[in-house]
């Protein structure tokens, strides 16, 4: 029996999250170290150069981008399938996980998260309220205006199956969530439709309570308490006590 992956990098993060998704889609066994990246040590600033996660190692590599990552996965395990068969539905749906991972990050993490979690919790600096207003009144409406235009009625971005860009997408509402914003279903009833189908299925479902629990913890304590409540977590952390910042702007 092969050794469960490792993932490094915390539950709340919607990079971490679409990958541990697609690992319980596929059924690969895994061990989470659920460290924020600012509080990982020199063994993680080697492996993720960047200092950003996740991390992923298993017996034969270690990748840390998400995407990479999710590739590598339906390379090795193709069932069941998480990117289209057809190749410009396939191309679309990358697509999608880009446009997730880099306009969705910016809007949804760096200047709505941050603001209001990273920067308080992390490094003691106050919340820009300026950045949150037009963030919520100016930049998130124009990516629900985006996504709004591809939603389907229905179903799932490519049919009646999941597929990356529905998690991809998906992955960073939740932080929208702890940020206490939520899709105007009036405005955008197609994209929040999509989204809540989404994160009903169990491999979302099954991380919400270890997200909430890391929500409302200190970050020293949360392996503490990730423990206490069942999490799949490495037997060793690459986390510390105090943070650093990386390479990237905090």
């Amino acid at each position: 029996m092969s050794e469960p992956v490792r993932i490094i990098g915390s539950y709340t993060s919607p990079y971490v999250r679409k990958v541990l998704a697609v690992l319980h889609l596929k059924g690969i066994d895994y061990r989470i170290d659920s460290i924020v990246p600012f509080f990982g040590d020199d063994r993680f600033a080697k492996a993720s150069p960047l200092r950003r996660i996740p991390v992923y190692i298993d017996g034969r590599t270690t990748l840390c981008d998400s995407s990479v990552i999710c590739q590598y996965l339906e390379d090795a395990h193709p069932a069941p399938r998480l990117y289209p068969a057809d190749i410009a539905e396939r191309a679309e749906a990358r697509w999608l996980e880009e446009f997730a991972d880099t306009r969705m990050g910016d809007v949804i993490i760096w200047r709505l998260f941050n603001q209001v979690a990273i920067a308080p919790f992390v490094w003691g600096r106050p919340t820009d309220k300026e950045i949150v207003r037009r963030t919520i009144e100016e930049d998130i409406p124009s990516v629900l205006d985006f996504l709004e235009s591809r939603a389907p009625e229905g179903g799932y971005f490519f049919g009646s199956e999941i597929s990356i860009a529905d998690i991809s997408v998906a992955s960073f509402f939740r932080n929208a969530t702890f940020s206490r914003y939520s899709i105007d279903a009036a405005r955008w009833p197609k994209t929040a439709g999509l989204v809540e189908r989404t994160l009903a299925i169990d491999a979302f479902a099954r991380l919400r309570p270890f997200e909430d629990l890391c929500m409302r913890t200190p970050i020293t304590a949360q392996r503490d308490a990730l423990l206490a409540a069942g999490a799949p977590l490495t037997a060793e952390t690459w986390g510390t006590d105090k943070p650093r910042p990386g390479i990237m702007p905090t």
